[in-house]
């Protein structure tokens, strides 16, 4: 039985990001930090934290060459891999800011954010990444140095003639000098995160040192983290939830952490990791319940009678446990329905699963039930970029899966106009970079940001009920402003109205209302008969507009991809009521209308 023990680093010992690591190599050296594959030897390999602290200091050593100053932005765009903690750490330690990059996006949205913030060093992971990227970041006289981090057999030939390129094995010492330690400011500039707002253009979310520190210390009096634990680490280290819960938490708590292969990967590494902890947005949970229900569906119907029979049994277990429910004789199956199906479920995800969180995006209250059903502990919660992110999280021991929890340990919320969810946070941001206005306007008097959410409070648990304005969540968290989108795409004469469509899925649809000027012809271009409803539904009509689509969201986020549309010719009026006075579209009535077609785009799938 395993003995679980806690040393938590406390905020001010720790003063900075930093000097988190400064004070966890001290604690416990040869204490396990991170688990990765190594691919060449086919094994999960592990790093202490006195190993990692001698890898931060090679780093350090090389930034130190490049003449940066603190303040000075340096970006990474690499997978989930001790190299990007140790850059970060590294990065950290010498007063610089960190900019955080997705790995699938646009070269020309990375070269906005470069821009933007002035980035002069950029660690990136391989050369192919860096052949993409090159001609959008080729005029920059900013950047002085780009690292590539894996190296193949052509790497050597393929940029002499960019003195910028270098390397990581050329670079990097074979041995560095020390770890630095320094008595840095807990609320100075540790790092700018960009994500989408009400424009095409990402804003720059600028975060302390004590922003983030100060949430990973409050989301561990919530919900326990030892020593003993092994987290799971396959969202993206540039998403700040797994940045401050899946990176900085485990080092306050000195728990270990395993870097995953990849989503694909993702239920082969969970049997051979086993972890303890697993922080991860609903799409992860969708997909395993989609897996598990499609397995059934082609299985006999007892099989399927004794799954829906053991999470029901095992909810109204829970339910008595939170003290919600009395008890029930169906209880006393339990045991042999845990034989026979949870336990199956449980080993699936590495059979020592302890907690699961999910946060992100709103989590489906079914997909929840069919978990928590099965004896796995999932906990929800909420947060914000601008919150450093965690706002809220269900605690183990009051768990009202319809909630996103209670607020942590030193947040405050209240509900103000229009039912909005107001949070003062230690966590929230110092603004957005270079855009004052943006800041003054999400944060407002006495420091209370406005979520855009609308909430209600009972039992101090809190409760989404819907948003302030049109912003999409998809199910992998990336929040997504539908009305820039659309506004782009109007600007094709080919689509009278457009819709975007994809809250709390995988992926962005779209309903367009075509020009019926343009249509006769649009449809023999397509060698169609436009008096033929059917043709709506043509793969050539549909692959066209997608294309058009595309080509007016080249300058949006690399997220922001429709990936299905559904054709329409009847307008949107005021007459049909799906119009207001002022020529507003009525979403909420378009997407009742609509409701079977935007159902049958993702039942489709994503289109290639």
């Amino acid at each position: 039985m395993t003995q679980w023990n806690e040393d938590l680093i406390s905020v001010e010992s720790a003063r900075t990001l930093d000097g988190l690591l400064v004070q966890r190599a001290r604690r416990s050296p040869q204490g396990l930090a991170y688990r990765s594959y190594d691919r060449a030897g086919k094994e999960w390999v592990g790093l202490t934290w006195g190993q990692v602290a001698d890898q931060v200091a090679r780093w350090q050593d090389s930034l130190e060459n490049e003449k940066l100053r603190p303040g000075d932005r340096v970006a990474v765009l690499l997978r989930n891999c001790p190299e990007w903690v140790q850059f970060d750490q590294a990065s950290l330690g010498m007063g610089l800011v960190v900019v955080p990059l997705y790995l699938d996006d646009r070269p020309e949205n990375v070269a906005f954010i470069h821009q933007d913030a002035g980035i002069k060093l950029l660690l990136i992971q391989d050369c192919g990444r860096w052949r993409r990227l090159a001609p959008a970041l080729a005029e920059s006289s900013m950047l002085r140095r780009v690292v590539v981090l894996e190296s193949t057999a052509e790497s050597r030939d393929g940029f002499r003639d960019d003195g910028r390129v270098v390397l990581a094995e050329d670079w990097l010492p074979q041995l560095g000098s020390r770890l630095r330690s320094r008595r840095g400011d807990p609320h100075s500039l540790a790092s700018i995160v960009y994500t989408s707002g009400t424009t095409g253009r990402p804003k720059g979310v600028m975060l302390s040192h004590y922003n983030m520190l100060a949430i990973a210390h409050a989301s561990v009096t919530v919900i326990d983290c030892y020593q003993e634990d092994l987290f799971l680490s396959f969202l993206p280290l540039s998403h700040t939830l797994e940045r401050t819960a899946g990176y900085y938490l485990p080092v306050m708590s000195g728990a270990g952490t395993a870097f995953a292969r990849s989503v694909a990967q993702l239920a082969e590494d969970l049997l051979q990791v086993s972890p303890t902890v697993m922080i991860a947005v609903p799409r992860v949970f969708e997909r395993v319940y989609g897996r598990i229900r499609d397995q059934l569906e082609r299985g006999p119907a007892l099989k399927r009678g004794l799954f829906d029979l053991a999470v029901a049994v095992g909810w109204r277990r829970f339910e008595r446990w939170q003290g919600r429910a009395r008890w029930h004789p169906k209880l006393l199956l339990w045991p042999l329905l845990r034989r026979l199906v949870a336990d199956k479920i449980v080993l699936r995800l590495g059979g020592r699963l302890r907690v699961a969180i999910s946060g992100g995006a709103p989590l489906s209250a079914d997909v929840s039930k069919i978990f928590i059903g099965l004896g796995i502990p999932l906990l929800q919660g909420y947060g914000l970029t601008e919150t450093s992110p965690v706002v809220s999280v269900n605690p183990p021991q009051d768990n009202d899966p319809a909630s996103v929890g209670v607020p942590l340990r030193g947040v405050e919320v209240k509900i103000g106009d229009d039912q909005e969810l107001l949070v003062k946070s230690p966590g929230v941001m110092l603004g957005y970079w270079n855009n004052h206005a943006a800041t003054a306007n999400i944060i407002g008097p006495g420091g209370w940001l406005h979520t855009g959410d609308q909430a209600r409070i009972e039992n101090n648990h809190i409760y989404i009920t819907g948003r302030i304005k049109d912003i999409l969540v998809l199910s992998n968290g990336e929040k997504v402003p539908p009305g820039d989108m659309e506004l782009a795409i109007a600007l094709d004469p080919l689509f009278e109205q457009i819709m975007v469509v994809g809250e709390g899925k995988p992926y962005l649809s779209a309903l367009a209302v075509l020009n019926s000027d343009l249509w006769p012809g649009l449809a023999q271009e397509c060698g169609l008969d436009p008096f033929d409803p059917s043709s709506l539904q043509d793969a050539r009509l549909v692959s066209l507009l997608l294309r058009r689509i595309r080509v007016a969201l080249t300058d949006f986020p690399g997220y922001a991809k429709v990936r299905r549309v559904t054709p329409l010719l009847e307008p949107w009026t005021v007459e049909n009521s799906l119009l207001t006075p002022t020529l507003k579209v009525k979403r909420k009535l378009v997407l009742e209308r609509y409701a079977a077609e935007i159902q049958a785009m993702y039942d489709a799938g994503p289109a290639a």
